[in-house]
Order: structure tokens, then sequence, then C-alpha cells
């Protein structure tokens, strides 16, 4: 019975971020993310016109946002590279009931998909909150060279793994 209504619930909450426009996300700008996406029904990702530190936090933040309206954990994250937003997503522990699915690894995700690729060299991530040592070690492995997180665009540095 619970599988039966999962489908349902995909459906609702598409819906919803249709019916909200976070289904496209955008901050004042029609400019699609460049190049091409991996997954067939990938949304491009709306670019700022203005990209920045403070823009870039701000994407996190309506990531965050969304999360709070979907009914999961309060937190964002964006992945950025040259000044584009390469993969960006909310926190999905309680959507997906994926104890993994913090904010920071599913952005990790969405770029790696959108870009066909694990190697996310050069790129820096955004998130609303400092990363727990799960996400940290996720952004050394997928090759993120810097972290930024918080409204007052706090400077983490590269990531690290404990050894």
């Amino acid at each position: 019975m619970e599988l039966a209504r999962r489908p349902a619930a995909n459906f609702a909450r598409r819906r919803f971020l249709t019916a909200t426009g976070l289904g496209a996300l955008t901050i004042g700008s029609s400019r699609p993310v460049l190049g091409h996406t991996a997954t067939e029904n990938a949304e491009a990702i709306h670019q700022p016109t203005d990209p920045s530190d403070t823009t870039f936090m701000q994407r996190a933040f309506e990531m965050r946002q969304s999360a709070i309206a979907l009914g999961d954990q309060a937190y964002g994250a964006v992945i950025v590279r040259n000044t584009v937003i390469i993969g960006q997503s909310w926190s999905r522990v309680i959507l997906d009931q994926d104890p993994t699915a913090h904010a920071e690894i599913s952005a990790i995700r969405d770029a790696a998909r959108r870009l066909s690729s694990r190697d996310l060299n050069g790129a820096v991530m955004y998130s609303s909150s400092r990363p727990c040592p799960m996400c940290e070690a996720a952004a050394f492995w997928s090759g993120i060279d810097q972290m930024v997180h918080g409204r007052d665009l706090s400077r983490a540095g590269s990531p690290n793994i404990c050894w």
C-alpha cells in the first residue's frame, strides 16, 4: 500500500514545485546552465544575472526554503564552477527516506548527473550551513575545491576527510 502511494506523492511534489515556481528556480534570469544534462527530464538551472558569492548563497537559501516547504530538513546547497551553477538541491532526507540525502550530497549528485562526470574539480560548494563530515567527505571525493557556508559567506576552505 505504501508503494502505491509513492507515485502520487511524487506527482503532488512536482505539481507543488511547478505551481510555486520552484521548478524553474530563477533569480531574475533566464540564462540556462551551460552544457547538456545527463538526465533526460532535468530542467535547466536558471542562472543569476549577477553571479557572485552573494547570489550563489541566496540560491542555497532558496533551496533551504524549498526543503522547508516540502517538509524536509532546513538545508540547501548549490555547486558552482566558473560562475555557473552546475548543481543544486535541498535536503531530501525525509522526502526520500535516505539518511545520506543531505542537501550538499544531493547537489553534488545533481551536478555529476548534469555534467555526466563525477569530477567536480574547480567547483565551489555553497551551503546554507556548515557541511557535516559526511558532506565534506563527499565534496572531497568529488574534487570540489572550496566550501562556503551561511549568510555571512564563511569560508570553510578545501574539503578534507578525517583519517
